[in-house]
């Protein structure tokens, strides 16, 4: 007989959950806790940053940097590949993985969402939540205040402009902006 599903694979798997769940308020009191340590350090604190980093994040390539004060909901959801840059500000509701390849620079108040809610009202009052996957690609830019929304996918060598809502998937090898963001030029 199949064990059911824990409420975290729910959430992974993208099915309805629960996140007043024991092990999942587990691991976000853990993010909050490594968070706040990581936000109290200062400049000089380099090899503390990235010991915490490590201690937070699933996969940390080399040479990340990430500027408090910086937020997310687990950290053990997200992997971030090489020369990571990552401004003040910035949150990552990571209730699904985040995948954030090499080269990617995220400007001040990036927010990177892959929660979200039913839009159905009499499920959404039961509590129960929903998560998808994000991915972005290598040599990234996301411009200052861009919201990167649950399940998109933005290609390799992409800018998204500032401001920009990305609300479906961006190729590579484009300038995108607005809201919805959208292709504005080719590279």
């Amino acid at each position: 007989m199949e064990q059911p599903k824990t409420e975290r694979e729910k959430m992974l798997a993208g099915e309805l959950y629960v996140s007043a769940d024991a092990e999942l308020k587990a691991l976000h009191l853990e993010a909050c806790r490594l968070t706040r340590l990581y936000n109290n350090t200062g400049e000089e604190d380099g090899d503390l940053r990235s010991q915490l980093l490590h201690q937070l994040f699933a996969k940390v390539g080399k040479n990340p940097q990430v500027t408090p004060n910086f937020y997310c909901d687990y950290g053990c959801h997200i992997y971030v590949g090489d020369n990571f840059y990552m401004n003040y500000g910035c949150v990552i509701l990571d209730c699904n993985t985040v995948h954030i390849g090499d080269n990617v620079l995220c400007a001040p108040y990036v927010q990177i969402y892959t929660a979200y809610h039913p839009v159905d009202p009499n499920i959404r009052l039961t509590g129960k939540e929903l998560a998808a996957p994000i991915t972005i690609g290598n040599n990234v830019w996301i411009g200052g205040g861009a919201i990167i929304c649950p399940g998109v996918t933005i290609g390799d060598n992409t800018t998204i402009g500032a401001g920009s809502v990305v609300t479906k998937n961006i190729p590579e090898n484009v300038v995108a902006a607005g809201n919805p963001c959208r292709v504005i030029r080719e590279l």
